[in-house]
């Protein structure tokens, strides 16, 4: 009877010991992953001023580091570097050798009025493919100036008064009968979409010189010209300028000054 007694004081005595030492490592764990308070756990500059004194820091900045290398940052600057000696090392060197490829300059005859335009670009780019030509209607060979109203109607909104902006052609040319202007990109590759326009021209220039009578009657469609002039909200659509655009060379040659010395060169401004 005592040593069964004894047995279960020893059982009991085992239990409360096993669950005493769970419940207490139960607390250490929560202990470990409790947050503290922020306010409790930032240091001050004081404190930082008091632990680390003048010398110490002297001789952290004087510490040298087991670094055998450059930051990514410098070799960047280094990688950009040779990039530049590279391009000047070419200019030096090898642009002197493109004067042998020199080609003098040539302007384009009466027998050459197309003025083509294309894009390039470094990189893959769908625009690369389109091409489009510009062209003054007095340069084509038409027959008579009811060949060229006729082309400019059928022409229609490819037709403008004046030079477009990207053609290449100074803004005080003159506009005569106007321009044509025709792109295409709808096919892969640039000379396909070249051949295109340049078909397409030789139908409305075939076309144009065909006499028809049922065209004297019919008027030139300005909208698109009108419509384009409002868009640019330059004023351009006002007063007529639509068709006529006034340069330097409308200034009237009597209001300027007449000047007895020859070398003096006539101003605005001047009385």
């Amino acid at each position: 009877m005592a040593s069964a007694l004894s047995g279960l004081a020893r059982h009991t005595l085992h239990n409360h010991v096993a669950s005493s030492s769970s419940s207490s490592s139960f607390i250490a764990a929560s202990r470990l992953f409790s947050t503290s308070s922020p306010a409790f756990a930032r240091r001050t500059r004081s404190v930082l001023e008091e632990e680390v004194s003048p010398e110490q820091l002297e001789s952290l900045l004087d510490k040298v580091d087991d670094v055998k290398d450059s930051a990514s940052s410098a070799h960047l600057l280094l990688q950009e570097k040779r990039i530049v000696r590279h391009y000047l090392r070419l200019i030096e060197l090898e642009m002197p050798n493109l004067v042998a490829l020199r080609k003098p300059f040539v302007p384009p005859t009466s027998k050459e009025p197309l003025i083509a335009r294309s894009t390039d670009y470094l990189s893959n780019h769908p625009v690369q493919r389109k091409r489009s030509i510009v062209v003054a209607v007095d340069d084509l060979p038409l027959k008579d100036e009811m060949s060229k109203k006729r082309l400019i109607m059928l022409a229609g909104p490819r037709w403008a008064p004046n030079p477009p902006v990207d053609a290449g052609i100074s803004k005080y040319a003159d506009w005569g009968s106007g321009f044509v202007k025709i792109a295409c990109e709808d096919y892969p590759h640039p000379a396909q979409n070249l051949k295109w326009i340049s078909d397409t021209l030789d139908k409305l220039i075939e076309r144009a010189n065909v006499p028809d009578e049922n065209w004297e009657s019919l008027p030139i469609d300005l909208r698109h010209v009108y419509a384009k002039s409002q868009k640019a909200k330059k004023g351009e659509h006002l007063r007529g300028r639509v068709l006529k655009k006034p340069t330097l060379r409308d200034f009237p040659q009597e209001w300027l000054p007449k000047l007895s010395n020859t070398n003096e060169q006539p101003t605005l401004s001047s009385s």
